[in-house]
């Protein structure tokens, strides 16, 4: 099976910065601690702080897809519900 990558940005409106910048921790954390994922990096743009740069990689689709379901599930889930999600995933 094939890794999967996802690369790309969000957007943060200005009301939930503060607290995705604080739940992005804990998200970070758990996401590492997840079987099959291989790397996980978030960093603010340094000419947009509403603009989150997104690199993400994993094992393989199955990996990918326990990700994405634990995420909807998730506090990170419920605070960034009107994130702007610009994402182009790979395999």
């Amino acid at each position: 099976m094939s890794e999967i990558t996802l690369q790309g940005h969000i957007i943060v409106p200005d009301a939930d910065l503060d607290t995705v910048k604080s739940e992005l921790l804990i998200h970070t954390k758990l996401t590492k601690q997840e079987t099959g994922c291989l790397l996980f990096n978030v960093t603010v743009d340094k000419n947009n702080p509403n603009k989150f740069d997104v690199y993400e990689k994993f094992v393989n689709q199955a990996a990918f897809d326990i990700h994405q379901n634990r995420v909807k599930n998730s506090n990170w889930g419920k605070v960034t519900h009107r994130v702007k999600r610009h994402y182009q995933v790979n395999q």
